[in-house]
């Protein structure tokens, strides 16, 4: 699980590539649960709110972008 101060501390793009492989890794566990099980399912929570958390920063990002502009 990552903490939100290291997500603030990513670059936009970073945090793009970032949400990417998550997104990936949610898909692969969601694959895998329903094939054969996981040893830890809750796992998916996690990567589901890692998500959730750099939604919101770059959400929050791009907000602040269109008030200077």
């Amino acid at each position: 699980m990552m903490k939100i101060s290291k997500i603030k501390e990513m670059s936009s793009p970073e945090l793009e590539k970032e949400l990417g492989e998550l997104k990936t890794e949610l898909f692969k566990l969601k694959f895998s649960l329903a094939t054969n099980g996981l040893d830890n399912p809750m796992k998916i929570k996690d990567v589901k709110k890692d998500i959730a958390r750099i939604n919101t920063i770059l959400t929050e990002r791009k907000i602040a972008e269109s008030k200077k502009a």
